[in-house]
């Protein structure tokens, strides 16, 4: 089978896992050779409520005896349903919607909105970002994704992510009083020509090393960006939706964007995206002459699928859920922390949780090797977790984020296989440095 991957398949992220999987249910992966994987990361952050939830198994089922795809200028009631529960759900003026089916795609489509809409051309985002892989996007993204792809979109700018373990300004000890913003901004000043149309964040930097902002600085940013006359893009592909321990992330910080992306968490597994903006914001655009038109625009099935999560994540009060085993998470993987050493740092927000591995607390580099046998380890071991890529030199954060629908007892076992792993990794590089 290994043989048949490398033959058949792209890589398009390194190496595939070891192993070909034969079904998922709940929080559950199992293999064809009878092996159970437990899945903490959720699939790709995506399957909200577990794999293969029986909700959304039903929805589909629904929509595949009722229509599956139609001409992108026609719309079924579930698609209609899902932008009014989206417009209930959101905070005004945040009221209209487009349907799509990946983040990459929501944000791109949100970049074009802002573009056409202000009619300006230069965007800003944080370094260590990730907010897809397609033209305008990719040139937003800084934490991977740039070599060997050529010269950035024209009017790409990254501020410095608030990152309190690391400063990126070498400014702040554990607590950004946010000059990393403000320092920023003047150099976005000084090399912008005057064409500034929006700045994109995420509320956690999740690729870049679950960095959660700080308390206050999306409103901070909000302010930036009107004293610019800018738009701000919320990126929530991975925050939405209950998994930060409210139903958004911006939410927590009393701000409202003016553009929300949300994606992964909204299809519970099935390629489901929304790019939302006001009445106002899309009048503009529409006046400016903004297009974006894909195969696969509003289709049926997956607003079918988005319904089903917005109805369990309410019958099961999986927000309030989320807050509390985030807790509990946090607090296990710091129980973890005292006892070994090279956990430098655990941070996150609700079931959004890093663990950054380091070979010495005063030092704080960054333990890569480490990183990567952890992570192989662990899933021998039966626990799927992942490295994320941080700036591109750094691969030594553990993401956590298991489905909103995980139980303690799954939660005290995926600690009892890293601690398991830790201590095995350690082990085997002191016999091999004896």
């Amino acid at each position: 089978m290994t043989d048949d991957r490398m033959r058949f398949l792209i890589r398009y992220a390194g190496d595939f896992a070891p192993f070909v999987v034969e079904s998922a249910q709940g929080a559950w992966v199992i293999t064809k050779d009878g092996q159970r994987i437990l899945d903490f990361t959720s699939g790709q952050i995506s399957s909200t409520l577990g794999h293969n939830h029986p909700r959304i198994v039903a929805a589909i089922e629904r929509s595949l005896r009722e229509v599956i795809h139609l001409n992108s200028w026609m719309v079924n009631e579930d698609v209609l349903e899902l932008a009014r529960r989206l417009a209930e759900l959101l905070p005004e003026p945040l009221e209209r919607s487009i349907l799509l089916n990946t983040g990459s795609e929501t944000n791109e489509v949100a970049f074009r909105l802002a573009k056409a809409a202000t009619g300006k051309f230069e965007m800003v985002g944080l370094t260590r970002s990730f907010h897809g892989l397609l033209a305008g996007t990719n040139s937003i993204t800084f934490s991977m994704g740039h070599k060997g792809n050529g010269p950035l979109m024209p009017g790409s700018f990254a501020v410095p992510a608030p990152y309190e373990y690391r400063c990126p300004i070498r400014h702040c000890a554990l607590s950004c009083d946010m000059t990393c913003l403000d320092v920023g901004f003047e150099l976005v000043d000084q090399t912008s020509v005057g064409s500034l149309a929006a700045m994109v964040v995420e509320p956690v930097l999740s690729t870049g090393g679950i960095i959660p902002l700080p308390d206050g600085y999306l409103r901070a940013a909000k302010t930036k960006c009107e004293e610019r006359d800018m738009l701000l893009i919320v990126d929530e592909a991975q925050t939405g939706f209950g998994r930060v321990g409210s139903m958004f992330a911006f939410e927590q910080d009393g701000v409202v964007p003016d553009i929300l992306t949300v994606s992964k968490t909204l299809g519970g597994g099935v390629p489901l995206g929304a790019t939302v903006t006001s009445a106002a914001i899309e009048q503009r655009a529409i006046d400016n002459g903004f297009l974006h038109i894909t195969t696969h625009v509003s289709d049926p099935m997956p607003a079918a699928a988005g319904l089903a999560v917005l109805d369990v994540l309410a019958e099961e009060n999986l927000v309030d859920r989320a807050a509390k085993l985030g807790g509990y998470l946090t607090d296990r993987l710091r129980e973890l922390q005292e006892r070994h050493e090279q956990i430098g740092d655990v941070r996150g927000r609700g079931l959004l949780v890093g663990l950054e591995l380091v070979e010495d607390r005063g030092t704080k580099e960054p333990a890569n090797e480490l990183g990567a046998a952890v992570t192989a380890e662990c899933l021998r071991l039966g626990l799927s977790m992942n490295i994320v890529k941080g700036d591109g030199s750094q691969r030594n954060c553990l993401r956590l984020a298991p489905p909103l629908t995980i139980t303690t007892e799954e939660i005290d076992l995926a600690i009892s296989i890293l601690d398991t792993a830790l201590t095995n990794c350690l082990n085997a590089r002191t016999h091999r440095e004896s």
